[in-house]
């Protein structure tokens, strides 16, 4: 394994320190890899690779010295397009295979077959069904879970291709509707949507550039359906996340505890991992150990992270971290975002890695099927393997980094607009609206995506976060965005007195201590997992309705700075036909097309009012990201500022 320079790979001083453990015993790391494959394929990372069939691989010159055409004839266009259509199918196929699992868990539950399970917030049940237009009054409460559960399985099922699927025709403002509509990108089916998206892109169907990429709107639309169904229903089923204190980064794992790391994306696990952990004290004090410590790893950290207050240890890229703790008994996997590595760096230690999803198996891991309908059995079973893990540990090797930060998170959209009504109880939005038309803040940014080895991990997200919340931007954050914000100690008060602009500060003050906070709320508002940036979709349709505007009017920007999977090329794409700015850190696969780089730039802006923009540099970003917020504040009628030193507020309005 060749020598890191680890202080070079990421921000987090835990991670540095266990890279340097892993540079020691030689263990392979993501970084260790990430090195071993340079200098990577020039081909492939302009998308001008292509291996959809067996005649192949066929690759275009990018400089038009050698071959411009693959043998079938496909040009550079064609082939670029097909590419990035195929990761935007995938990434909505993850997506919504996560959703569809909510959705046949409540399925189950309205039939009472799910003993382990219950609505922790019916009060979110019933406005689900009050948007769904799904009767209430007089009715069981699992009449009307059937209801919701069969009307959004429909969005899997529906063979009409004039009626829209069912959670987008509910959630989105009507002039974006219209839009979407008029242009033919609503999808009708979330799995048709993902079966066309790959049959068209199959040899010898679609080579127009123009109708793959507008194919890749609709399909990134069928993911963020998917994506609303699984947050709200995760809601209703698990509880609507409210502001909570926690801590986050490697420190959380305790030296005397059992540590169990649940790690991927769907809560159906976690949740019950949370519930039997608690249930079982007496028999992890009964091997020594003070009790089972439960701590989160990537968006399954997230997600129980802003609803129990578990603690995050880690973000996507340093996964593999936690393990070389020798601290960590168990990882709990389930789906996406999970390292095929995780086995054969735990051979190293005790840990016992074990997989739960039938579909998401891994060599060398160990294997639970986990079943909704058997949910505790099933967790027992997982945490009795953590305890004879636990029993082999050498305590010689533990080697826990002394540092975590406090994190207040659990800033869904109802958290954010109670916290509003706290200041105006009878138009709640009203002191958000004001506020950004006087300018204290300019405008909102959501930050979301992964991490990514071709850049130092999380550097991006907190030097765009810290420059842009000085101009008194709003920042919201998901995934593992979010957690590297956690991590940094961003999501605190502190970080607000610090790093706010003097507008934004005041306002995150008066509403903090409104909501009895006691001081301002967090620089960075965690709104979830990766799923859950439908939440940021949800607050940007509220505030358009209350203005009267579609969402491609408002002064909101969103950005992936370490953009990594094919479900952030799907998640940005959606954020694009939704008429969002929609800035990009990392080059997605398509420079090698023109045609293709403007249809998602120049026309897609035309078409829809939003656009990529792709910006590596932190500090160019940031420029950008101002200027395309100032854009919508000018298109509004709003005074505007320029980027430079902030001036001191006016004054708060309507506070």
């Amino acid at each position: 394994m060749s020598c890191l320079d680890c202080s070079q790979c990421s921000t987090d001083p835990c991670a540095t320190e266990m890279l340097k453990i892993a540079e020691a015993e030689g263990i392979g790391t993501a970084w260790s890899r990430a090195a071993a494959q340079e200098p990577q394929c020039g081909f492939g990372t302009t998308g001008l690779c292509c291996r959809i069939c067996m005649k192949g691989p066929c690759r275009i010159d990018p400089f038009g010295n050698g071959p411009q055409y693959g043998i079938c004839g496909a040009d550079r266009d064609t082939i670029v397009a097909r590419h990035m259509v195929r990761m935007m199918a995938s990434g909505a196929a993850a997506h919504s295979e996560h959703g569809r699992h909510i959705a046949l868990a409540l399925l189950h539950l309205s039939k009472g077959e799910l003993k382990d399970y219950e609505i922790r917030d019916v009060e979110k049940l019933h406005a689900i069904a009050a948007r769904h237009k799904v009767a209430v009054e007089g009715r069981e409460l699992s009449e009307i879970v059937r209801d919701l559960a069969d009307l959004t399985l429909w969005d899997f099922q529906n063979q009409d291709y004039s009626a829209p699927v069912n959670w987008l025709a509910a959630s989105l403002p009507a002039p974006r509707l219209e839009k979407l509509g008029k242009l033919g990108l609503l999808p009708h089916n979330i799995d048709a949507s993902v079966a066309q998206s790959m049959s068209r892109t199959h040899l010898g169907c679609d080579a127009d550039p123009t109708n793959l990429i507008l194919g890749g709107l609709r399909v990134a639309l069928a993911d963020l359906d998917g994506e609303m169904l699984a947050t709200e229903l995760s809601d209703a089923l698990f509880g609507t996340p409210t502001p909570t204190v926690t801590r986050a980064n490697l420190g959380v794992i305790k030296r005397d505890a059992i540590n169990i790391a649940v790690n991927g994306h769907n809560p159906l696990l976690s949740e019950i991992i949370c519930d039997i952990a608690a249930d079982m004290e007496d028999e992890a004090k009964a091997v020594g150990a003070t009790g089972f410590n439960v701590i989160g790893v990537c968006c399954t950290g997230n997600e129980v992270m802003v609803r129990r207050g578990i603690p995050l240890a880690t973000n996507y890229l340093s996964q593999e971290l936690p393990i070389l703790t020798g601290a960590l008994d168990a990882m709990i996997l389930d789906v996406q975002c999970i390292m095929p590595s995780l086995p054969r760096v735990a051979e190293c230690f005790h840990t016992q890695i074990i997989t739960t999803d039938k579909q998401n198996k891994i060599a060398g891991a160990t294997h639970v099927d986990f079943e909704e309908h058997h949910a505790s059995e099933n967790a027992k079973e997982i945490l009795k393997l953590a305890l004879s893990a636990y029993k082999r540990r050498d305590p010689k090797r533990i080697n826990i980094p002394n540092l975590q930060n406090e994190a207040i998170v659990g800033f869904s959209t109802e958290a954010i607009v109670a916290a509003l009504g706290k200041v105006n109880a009878e138009d709640p939005l009203a002191p958000l609206v004001d506020n950004i038309v006087a300018g204290n803040i300019q405008g909102a940014v959501l930050f979301a995506g992964c991490n990514n080895t071709k850049t130092q991990q999380d550097s991006a997200y907190l030097e765009l976060a810290k420059a842009l919340a000085a101009r008194d931007i709003l920042v919201l954050a998901t995934g593992c965005a979010a957690g590297a914000y956690a991590k940094a100690g961003l999501m605190t008060q502190e970080a607000t007195n610090t790093y706010a602009g003097p507008g934004l500060k005041a306002v995150l003050t008066a509403v903090g201590e409104a909501a009895g906070l006691g001081g301002p709320l967090p620089l960075v508002l965690h709104m979830g997992s990766c799923v859950d940036n439908s939440r940021a979709v949800s607050l940007a349709t509220a505030l358009a309705n209350k203005l009267g505007k579609d969402i491609s009017d408002l002064p909101i920007v969103a950005s992936a700075p370490e953009a990594m999977t094919e479900k952030a090329v799907v998640i940005g794409t959606w954020a694009v036909t939704l008429g969002l700015p929609t800035h990009l850190g990392t080059m997605p696969p398509v420079a090698g097309s023109q045609v293709v780089a403007d249809l998602l730039t120049t026309t897609a802006k035309e078409l829809v009012g939003g656009y990529m923009m792709v910006e590596t540099d932190p500090a160019l970003a940031g420029e950008k990201i101002f200027a395309a917020i100032q854009e919508r504040r000018a298109g509004l009628g709003l005074p505007t500022a320029t980027w430079g030193p902030k001036a001191p507020a006016s004054g708060l309005a309507r506070m």
